[in-house]
C-alpha cells in the first residue's frame, strides 16, 4: 500500500469518537514523528507535528475527533469507507502527508484537534491562546477543487420551565405544550423579516430535545435543548437576550459566532493558482455548519480558508466515504499551496 494511503487507513481505523480521541491521536503522533516531524501531544490532548525552517509560518488544522457510528473500513472501487475518512481524518492525512517534505522557507505545524464535533471545541480552544501563524488552513471537505471562506455560527439553549403542578382534567394544555409554544415563538421571532433567503444566509432555529416531567407532586417541569445556525451579519448575543425574554431560567449551551473569510488573500490566491496547477478549476463555497474556523480565525486574525478531499454530503452518515484519487489530488494541492508561500 502506498505510504500516504496507508497513513490515512490507518488512522481512519482507529476509533476517535470526540472525547475518546487519545489512540488515534498517539497514532498520528508516532506517523508524523516517523516523518520527521518534531512531533508531541499538548495538554489539551492534541496531536502537533511541527517540520521545516524559515519566516512563513503556517498553521494546518485538522481534527481527528469523529461523531459516534462503526463503519467497517474498506477500500472498494477505489475509495475509502470508514467512519471518519471525510470528516476529517481525510483532510488530516493529506495535511501530514503534504507537510512531509516541506517547501525552503517555511515552517509548518499540523495539528490533529480534538473535540471537534463536541460542543467544547475545545483542541481548538487550545491553540486559540498560541500567537498567530501567517497563514492557517482547516482539515474540512470542500473537495480537491475548492476552498472554504464561510461557515454559519451556532448556538445551543437548555432552557427549562417550571410551573405549579395542576389536574390533567383541567383545562389548559401540559407543561410539554407549553414548552413546544415556547419554541414555536423562538422560531418565529427567528424567521421574521426573511424572504426567501440561501441557505447560508438563513436564521434556523429547531427543537433538538424536549423532556417534560411530572415534578415532585407540587410542580411540573420541561426542559427543552434549542440549536440555532446563524449567518454572518448575526450574533449570538443578540439571540441569546431574545431568548431571555421568553425563558429566564436559560442556560448557554455552546455559542459560535459565523465567520466569512475574504477571498482575496495571498492564502487564497495560492490554493487557486495550485488547484488550477493541478487540473482543475477553483470555488469557492460556504457551508450552513461549523467548524474549527469559527474559532480560530477571530483568535487569530490571519488568512484563514478550510480545505481537504471529500465530499461533504457524506459527513455523518453511514455511508462515509473517500475517493483515494481526490486524496491524492488534495496532498500535490497543498504542496504547491505551501510552496507559494514560502517563496
Amino acid at each position: 500500500m502506498e505510504p500516504d494511503v496507508e497513513l490515512l487507513v490507518g488512522l481512519v481505523r482507529i476509533p476517535s469518537v470526540s472525547t475518546r480521541e487519545r489512540a488515534a491521536v498517539e497514532y498520528l503522533v508516532s506517523q508524523m514523528r516517523a516523518r520527521g516531524f518534531d512531533a508531541r501531544i499538548d495538554e489539551a490532548g492534541n496531536a502537533v507535528g511541527e517540520i521545516g525552517q524559515g519566516p512563513v509560518r503556517v498553521a494546518l488544522v485538522g481534527h481527528i475527533d469523529t461523531v459516534p457510528g462503526e463503519i467497517p473500513v474498506v477500500i472498494e472501487d477505489g475509495e475509502l469507507v470508514g467512519r471518519g475518512a471525510v470528516d476529517a481524518k481525510g483532510p488530516l492525512a493529506s495535511f501530514v502527508a503534504a507537510a512531509s517534505a516541506p517547501p525552503a522557507g517555511a515552517r509548518i505545524t499540523v495539528v490533529g484537534a480534538v473535540e471537534e464535533e463536541h460542543p467544547s471545541s475545545r483542541g481548538a480552544r487550545a491553540l486559540a491562546r498560541n500567537a498567530s501563524p501567517d497563514h492557517c488552513v482547516i482539515g474540512e471537505p470542500s473537495g480537491w477543487d475548492a476552498i472554504t471562506v464561510g461557515y454559519k455560527g451556532s448556538l445551543q439553549l437548555r432552557i427549562r420551565i417550571e410551573r405549579p403542578a395542576r389536574h390533567g382534567a383541567h383545562d389548559g394544555g401540559s407543561v410539554a405544550e407549553d414548552g413546544i409554544a415556547l419554541f414555536a415563538e423562538l422560531k418565529r421571532r427567528a424567521q421574521v423579516g426573511v424572504a426567501e433567503p440561501t441557505p447560508f444566509a438563513r436564521l434556523d432555529c429547531r427543537l433538538a430535545s424536549i423532556v417534560a416531567t411530572p415534578g415532585d407532586g407540587l410542580t411540573e417541569r420541561a426542559e427543552l435543548l434549542v440549536a440555532y445556525r446563524l449567518p454572518p451579519g448575526v450574533q449570538t448575543t443578540e439571540l441569546v437576550s431574545q431568548a431571555r425574554e421568553l425563558a429566564p431560567d436559560l442556560e448557554v449551551v455552546s455559542a459560535e459566532e459565523p465567520i466569512k473569510a475574504p477571498r482575496a488573500t495571498p492564502l487564497a490566491r495560492a490554493f487557486q493558482s495550485a488547484i488550477r496547477e493541478a487540473g482543475g478549476e477553483p470555488a469557492f463555497k460556504v457551508k450552513t455548519g461549523t467548524s474549527d474556523m469559527n474559532v480560530l480565525g477571530p483568535a487569530w486574525g490571519c488568512p484563514i480558508v478550510a480545505y481537504g478531499p471529500g465530499d461533504s454530503r457524506y459527513d455523518h452518515t453511514p455511508m462515509e466515504r473517500l475517493a483515494l484519487a481526490d486524496y491524492a489530488r488534495s496532498i500535490g494541492v497543498l504542496r504547491g499551496v505551501m510552496a507559494r508561500l514560502a517563496a
